[in-house]
């Protein structure tokens, strides 16, 4: 895969309280190359508390240009740290999701690392295809994968918010994934208040109709906000106007896992092992 020249991205970002939370517990960032939602959890001064954790152990990745995928998964580490030491100091413990997408250089090209933890999500929009690329680490998708659940039922399913992995838990490790840089590509970075509220053919026609990444971003809150609002909701909608892989190249599908759950230099890629049935595609 070949990127050319420097990327040119358009960002849009939108988070609300929702209409049943009196704190939001949702922190976001994006501002080049970093764009990343981490969901708190732990109630008052403890969710909020160790979202903006997770959030701040990623700032000091803002604005670089030479970042390796190591620089990423230290600054998760990092963030794993400052939320357990959070979490100690409460009565009733602390935790957040973590998801997003971060622009880094693997073997002179250029990249997306996606990274997960928890039940916000990334997808893609590419064409009319909206494909979920990060695995819910959640009872409910677990229901799924085992065909005891109905992928359109986790909406209502009642324990729909139980996680299986959150930041602050030594025995949760992220989720990454290496995606090529499409030119063309449009990028949605999500807290479960969004895809609690809107189904993947909301999300998919809301990406699609054209509108600005600001605008998408505001639209998509607006509607989750309409249907209920039950959660805090976020939403990060990124573009790429130029400088990615050509969207005809063969190789614009597909992933690499990226098995680096250290800093360190054994960190390794596995070609093609992003597994297809957790990989969801939506056509339009």
């Amino acid at each position: 895969m070949s990127t050319t020249g420097p990327l040119s991205l358009s960002v849009g970002a939108q988070t609300d309280t929702g209409r049943r939370r009196a704190v939001n517990e949702d922190s976001l960032l994006a501002d080049y190359p970093v764009f990343v939602v981490a969901d708190g959890m732990g109630g008052h001064e403890a969710g909020d508390r160790a979202s903006a954790a997770v959030i701040d152990a990623f700032r000091p990745l803002v604005g670089r240009e030479d970042l390796a995928p190591e620089d990423v998964t230290a600054a998760v580490n990092r963030a794993h740290a400052a939320v357990a030491h959070i979490a100690d100091g409460t009565s009733r413990g602390a935790g957040s999701t973590l998801t997003g997408v971060v622009a880094v250089r693997q073997e002179q090209d250029r990249w997306w690392l996606i990274v997960n933890v928890g039940d916000s999500r990334v997808y893609r929009l590419l064409g009319n295809t909206l494909q979920q690329v990060t695995v819910d680490h959640s009872v409910a998708q677990e229901l799924v994968d085992a065909g005891r659940l109905r992928r359109e039922d986790v909406a209502t399913y009642k324990g729909r918010n139980v996680i299986t992995r959150a930041m602050g838990d030594p025995e949760s490790d992220a989720d990454y994934w290496l995606l090529p840089v499409i030119t063309g590509e449009r990028l949605l970075v999500c807290s479960d208040g969004l895809t609690g509220e809107l189904a993947d053919e909301s999300l998919r026609a809301g990406l699609a109709l054209g509108g600005g990444t600001a605008q998408t971003a505001q639209v998509l809150v607006a509607q989750a906000l309409e249907r209920g609002g039950r959660d805090n909701i976020t939403a990060i909608v990124v573009d790429v106007v130029s400088g990615g892989a050509s969207p005809d190249s063969d190789e614009v599908t597909g992933g690499v896992w990226y098995t680096g759950a250290a800093a360190t230099s054994s960190a390794v890629l596995e070609e093609d092992t992003l597994p297809s049935a957790r990989r969801r595609g939506l056509g339009g």
